[in-house]
Order: structure tokens, then C-alpha cells, then sequence
């Protein structure tokens, strides 16, 4: 018997949810989480691992996440694993869809059943629909704009759902930022998790790091405060001036949600004054995206997008071929990038741009996520050639 009072999900039972399509199509379900409903875009996540990390990560933010791998739930929840900083914010994606009920939890780090962490944090979950077809439907058509709703009374007004769904204008040309960057200025010290430990805490700084936050997540955090960084979180749209008036050793630019190039408004011209200064500078997804633009290429929108933990990506630097974690929608078009700016990482799975440097400038970024552990620590080699950067400047 589960604790999950929605996870029993018999075809002769009625359905409780929907996952409504903009082109009309409806998906009839079982709902979990938070009842209510909520417009995003449909994304699949093919990761096995790591469900809480990717739905607070606030990346997901305006999107709702269908996992392709059917047991979710197995290892419960906590508040160790939750990517969100700014927990006053909109927690990262708007919906889940899963083929199966959740599954109770069954591990030593589990404090509560996913049902009831997703209905505290307000997540509208729905399970029961074939999971294979909608992602099939994704790769062939892309990722469509839809409504979630749950009800446990099964009454829906499905016309104004439609409209909902035909009418949300999508994530391109949208700024999701200030929905989740932090509202002030903080200090992190926090470093990386250890078996048996648990968090540690940064003893004597090397380098004072400035983040600048358009999403940031808690393990970047932790892995530059792992490198020695003692990290000063600022908000989004803290001025150029107001960050080199800290006279960090390094600058980082950290992931997020939304269309780079809407964010890069207000964003860009400050990257543009960070990497002007020389000042070592390191960028993650929606970070490596604006300082792509802020060096002179453009941002495209993906078809599918990337999202999961099994993205193989080469460095090509190295020649390293490396596991990696994903999640994005936009990507730098390779093609606009100037002459002084190198490719370093490419996809595997479609050659699509995954890393840049500035071949006169000690700036860097890459579009996955080296802080997660798919690999299982592949990428995490990123933060240390960070620290390298702003160790040779500090020498110089």
C-alpha cells in the first residue's frame, strides 16, 4: 500500500488531470502534487537520476518536465538536494508528467514522499499517459506550449484550457530572470557534499568571486567555494561598475531560464564591461549563451532542446570526451562566432556549440552543467581551470 493517496492509476479510474497541447490535443491522467494549473512549454528530461535537482533547478522555470525514465519517486525527497537558492522564487519548473504513480521512497537520505514535496512547493504533476509517445511527438515536432491542470474532481473547463495553451506567447523572446534570481546581494561558503560529512564550509579564501545570479544553482556554488572562492551572489541586474568596484579576482555567469537574447538586454552590456576589465570571467548555460552574444554571435532557438544526464560532449581542447548534464532550449549558433573567439566543446549528439573562449581574453564558458555528476565528476576539471585563470592573473 502506498502513502501517495493519487498513485493508484487503473484505466477505470477517473482522470483527475490533463496535459492540454496549443494544437488542441488533449492527455487525460491521474494527478499528483499541488492541485491547480499552469502554462508552460513540454520539454523530456531522458536523466534516471537527480529528479529533485532538475525541478528546482530554475532553469526549468516556464517549463514543465516529462521524465522519460518511469520510476520516479524511488529515492523520496530532501533538503539536501534542492538547486534552488532564492527559495522566495518561482521553484523551477511549472509541471511533471510521468508514465507511472510515484514510487514510495526507499533510501536513508529520504525525509518525504515526492507527492507531498511536490504539493508543498506547488508543482501540478500528472501520471498515467504514455510518456513515450509525447516525447516521440517532442522529436518530431518540437516542443509544444501546453496546460497542466489537476483536479481530484475530474471537472475541467476545457475550452478556456485550450485557449490558455493556443494563446501563451512560448519562451522565445521571454525574460524569465526576474522570476528567479535572488533579491539581494549574499555571501556563500558553503562547499561540496561528502559521504558520511555532509556540507562542508570554506575555511581561508583564495580568490574572492563574484556571481552574477540569473538562475544560479546551490552546487555551482559549492564547487567554487570548493576551488578555494569566496563567492559574493549579486542580482541580475547589478551594474557592471557596482560588480568591478569588488575587485573580484573572477567574474561568473551563471544558468538560467528564458531567451538569452531578452535577459541579454540588460545583461549583455554588463558582460561586455567585465570582459573589457580582464577580469577572469566563467559562464554556465544561459551565462555561456549571453556571453556569446556579448562577443558578437547569436542565440538560437533548439527544436527539442537538450535536457538529461547522458549528453556526451568532446573538449576540444583536450580531446576529452566527457558525460555531461543538460538543460536548454537555446544555443549558440556556432557559425556567427568572430575569429578571436575558439569553439571548445561540441555536442556529440547533434555538433551543436557547447563551449567557448576568448583566445585574447581569460573568459570561458560552456552550455551544460559541469557541476552535476553524470559523468560522474567529468566536467568538474571546469572549476579548477577557472581557479588556473585567476591564479595566473593574481601571479601577473
Amino acid at each position: 500500500m502506498t502513502t501517495n493517496d493519487n498513485s493508484s492509476a487503473w484505466p477505470d479510474h477517473k482522470p483527475t488531470a490533463l496535459l492540454v497541447l496549443a494544437d488542441g490535443t488533449v492527455l487525460k491522467g491521474f494527478g499528483l502534487g499541488a492541485e491547480g494549473s499552469a502554462v508552460g512549454e513540454v520539454c523530456f528530461n531522458t536523466a534516471m537520476t537527480g529528479y529533485e535537482e532538475i525541478l528546482t533547478d530554475p532553469s526549468y522555470a516556464g517549463q514543465l518536465i516529462t521524465f522519460t525514465f518511469p520510476h520516479i519517486g524511488n529515492v523520496g525527497a530532501n533538503d539536501e538536494d534542492i538547486e534552488t537558492v532564492n527559495m522566495a522564487a518561482t521553484p523551477g519548473a511549472r509541471g511533471v508528467i510521468l508514465r507511472s504513480a510515484i514510487t514510495d521512497p526507499s533510501n536513508y537520505r529520504s525525509t518525504k514522499h515526492l507527492d507531498a514535496w511536490l504539493k508543498a512547493r506547488g508543482i501540478i504533476g500528472l501520471s498515467g499517459i504514455d510518456t513515450r509517445a509525447l516525447t516521440a511527438l517532442i522529436r518530431s515536432k518540437g516542443m509544444p506550449n501546453a496546460v497542466i491542470a489537476y483536479n481530484k474532481d475530474g471537472q475541467f473547463d476545457l475550452a478556456a484550457l485550450k485557449k490558455e495553451a493556443k494563446e501563451w506567447p512560448g519562451l522565445e523572446g521571454m525574460d524569465l530572470v526576474p522570476m528567479v534570481t535572488s533579491a539581494q546581494r549574499f555571501d556563500w561558503d558553503q562547499t561540496p557534499w561528502q559521504w558520511g560529512e555532509g556540507f562542508g564550509t570554506l575555511g581561508k579564501p583564495e580568490f574572492n568571486v563574484v556571481a552574477i545570479d540569473y538562475g544560479i544553482k546551490r552546487n555551482i556554488l559549492r564547487l567554487l567555494a570548493g576551488e578555494g572562492c569566496k563567492v559574493t551572489v549579486v542580482t541580475a541586474k547589478t551594474p557592471a561598475e557596482d560588480i568591478l568596484a569588488m575587485k573580484p579576482d573572477g567574474v561568473f555567469l551563471s544558468n538560467g531560464p528564458g531567451d538569452p537574447a531578452e535577459t541579454g538586454k540588460y545583461a549583455v552590456p554588463v558582460i561586455k564591461k567585465v570582459i573589457e576589465s580582464g577580469t577572469p570571467t566563467f559562464g554556465i548555460c544561459l551565462g555561456h549563451q549571453m556571453l556569446g552574444i556579448a562577443v558578437g554571435g547569436k542565440t538560437t532557438k533548439m527544436h527539442q532542446g537538450h535536457h538529461g544526464a547522458n549528453h556526451p560532449v568532446k573538449d576540444m581542447t583536450t580531446g576529452k570526451v566527457e558525460i555531461t548534464s543538460m538543460n536548454h532550449g537555446f544555443a549558440v549558433d556556432k557559425t556567427t562566432l568572430p575569429k578571436n573567439v575558439e569553439q571548445t566543446h561540441v555536442s556529440l549528439f547533434d555538433d551543436s556549440n557547447c563551449g567557448i573562449a576568448l583566445k585574447d581574453k581569460p573568459v570561458f564558458s560552456v552550455q551544460y552543467h559541469p557541476e552535476a555528476s553524470p559523468g560522474p565528476r567529468d566536467s568538474h576539471y571546469l572549476f579548477t581551470r577557472f581557479a588556473d585563470l585567476m591564479r595566473a592573473k593574481k601571479r601577473a
